[in-house]
């Protein structure tokens, strides 16, 4: 195999190599460190390759990738690209102080409701009007482990995205806006028992989606096609055709202060 080139990006490395596996080619992916990437081709590939190598460095966001690896990705492992290890580990001590400590608070409550705890921690935890602490509490209680596995991805991946092109204050400030704003109007339409991380989830995004908006020259933080899916998934879950019980008010509301926040960081950078 012939090394074509590198890229710090995993997930858009393996679109570029389910591309040109659409196209007849044959590449695959290594890593040491589970951050940089390389991407190596068939020596007899290597010409046809280095072309398609060139458009998708000057682009690597086009959604002509995330669409084939829809087509034809592999379907092994998602832990693994290519048979190389993606050192999960490493890349969970890469992220940031918060983006850990929610990730690890949040498990260490669900395990906590498995052992037996749940009616003293969730008592503690619930939003209750009268006790300002419990209007960001709920964000960091999840009652499956689906529930709490679906929304640790979202928040681990937009999240790490976000301090990355933004800042860490920016997470610091979305997770305690979101969370704030998603708890009340939860409370206030439905009542208080709810709980997830999943407000502020749809907070990220609506950050994510107008952020990017707003900076057409710069690479999307979020591919239009997952603002998609997780607009439907909104709409499905206030329509009531999911057979889950949705908090669909914090999501909504999450999602549009979201939005508002990246209009205001986009007014207070031109400041």
């Amino acid at each position: 195999m012939i090394e074509l080139g590198s890229i710090n990006n995993p997930r858009a490395a393996q679109g570029f190599i389910d591309y040109i596996k659409s196209k007849g080619l044959h590449g695959e992916l290594r890593s040491q460190d589970g951050q940089t990437v390389i991407i190596c081709v068939a020596p007899e590939h290597f010409h046809q390759a280095q072309s398609l190598w060139q458009e998708f460095a000057a682009n690597p966001h086009d959604e002509k990738y995330q669409q084939a690896s829809w087509q034809v990705g592999s379907t092994q492992s998602p832990l693994s690209y290519q048979g190389q290890s993606l050192n999960l580990k490493a890349r969970f001590k890469a992220l940031s102080w918060l983006n850990r400590t929610v990730t690890l608070v949040s498990i260490s409550i669900f395990i906590a409701f498995l052992l037996g705890g749940f009616e003293t921690i969730y008592s503690m935890l619930q939003f209750n009007p009268a006790q300002p602490l419990t209007w960001f509490t709920p964000a960091i209680v999840h009652f499956s482990a689906i529930h709490l596995i679906f929304n640790l991805i979202w928040w681990m991946t937009l999240g790490n995205d976000i301090e990355k092109r933004s800042g860490k204050l920016t997470l610091v400030g979305l997770f305690l806006v979101t969370a704030f704003i998603s708890n009340w109007a939860q409370f206030l339409v439905v009542g208080p028992n709810f709980g997830g991380l999943s407000g502020v989830v749809y907070g990220l995004l609506g950050f994510c989606w107008i952020y990017s908006v707003m900076r057409p020259t710069e690479p999307p933080l979020v591919s239009n096609s997952i603002v998609g899916f997780m607009l439907v998934w909104l709409i499905l879950g206030f329509v009531d055709m999911l057979p889950v019980s949705m908090a669909n008010w914090a999501h909504l509301a999450g999602l549009l202060a979201g939005m508002a926040y990246a209009v205001s960081d986009k007014l207070l950078s031109r400041k």
